[in-house]
């Protein structure tokens, strides 16, 4: 196969999955002026269009879904063949794609990765911020990251950190003029600031449990965001009453920044946890990161 017939069927790819020409080109690393002439050409050979394009949105026709269907699995197969000669090298290498939220990346993954990647100079890393429930098989990532309680089944999991503790906290100057909250009722009276997450198609409801009893509480305010940094500043500039991690909170507590309120309440969630499809063999890069960021605890 000649080198632009693969590319070309890779940006076909590329742009059918993400339905986007903006979020293709930039998956690729390309133009999307090169990204368009890549289309144009391989639909050029073919002789028919594969792509249905509009001012807002791109589809795949029919002729591009009957070309992907036999040509993408055929792709996945070169890959694997490609990572497994890799594999028998001496030292791991290949790229790893990993998802997780900000605050995870910021505080956990990263500090690991920076101690671990100098070691294994063949192997590259790629993290991208999502909060949404990815599905790392259809979007492609090796791994994601998310608490204990959230995995699901077909998967498996290693613990990267500690169990996570969601405390509850508003700045000094909301709260002088407002009744401290003490049971989630109380909730109700208050300016929260709320957090959207894209997957669940509406806003988190705060997980709230005192001896044994879990609380799922619908909180309302004029703030919303979908990233838990945005919603400490928030708090912290006085907006209102955030729930937040603890370990990103505890220095702006012990500042005085913030006022831990309802702590009878707060909730400790399981560790973060690497986790990937069982289904999937594990290159020896992946095994490198399971190993090296795996919690002793």
């Amino acid at each position: 196969m000649a080198k632009e017939h693969y590319s070309d069927l890779l940006a076909l790819i590329a742009v059918a999955r993400e339905q986007s020409f903006t979020r293709a080109a930039s998956q690729l690393g390309i133009s999307q002026s090169m990204l368009s002439h890549s289309i144009q050409r391989l639909e050029a050979r073919v002789g028919v269009r594969l792509l249905t394009r509009t001012t807002r949105s791109v589809s795949v026709t029919e002729a591009g879904e009957r070309l992907l269907q036999s040509v993408e699995p055929r792709l996945r197969e070169i890959k694997a063949e490609l990572i497994a000669v890799t594999e028998l090298g001496d030292t791991p290498a290949g790229n790893i794609r990993i998802t997780a939220t900000d605050h995870v990346i910021d505080t956990v993954l990263w500090p690991k990765l920076a101690r671990v990647l100098p070691k294994y100079p063949q192997i590259s890393v790629e993290v991208s911020i999502d909060y949404g429930l990815t599905d790392i098989v259809a979007d492609h990532f090796d791994f994601g990251v998310r608490l204990g309680d959230g995995l699901a089944n077909g998967i498996e999991a290693v613990r990267i950190a500690p169990d996570m503790r969601f405390v509850m906290v508003g700045a000094p100057s909301y709260m002088e003029t407002r009744d401290v909250p003490v049971k989630p009722q109380d909730l109700q009276g208050h300016e929260c600031i709320n957090m959207r997450l894209p997957t669940r198609g509406g806003l988190y409801a705060w997980e709230l449990e005192k001896d044994g009893q879990e609380v799922n509480t619908r909180v309302r305010g004029k703030l919303i965001f979908n990233g838990i940094n945005q919603i400490l500043n928030a708090a912290v500039s006085g907006f209102g009453l955030a729930y937040v991690p603890q370990d990103i909170a505890q220095p702006h507590i012990d500042a005085g920044n913030l006022i831990p309120v309802m702590e009878t309440w707060w909730r400790t969630f399981p560790g973060l946890h690497l986790y990937y499809s069982s289904e999937r063999e594990k290159s020896r890069a992946m095994q490198v990161l399971i190993d090296e960021l795996r919690y002793p605890g």
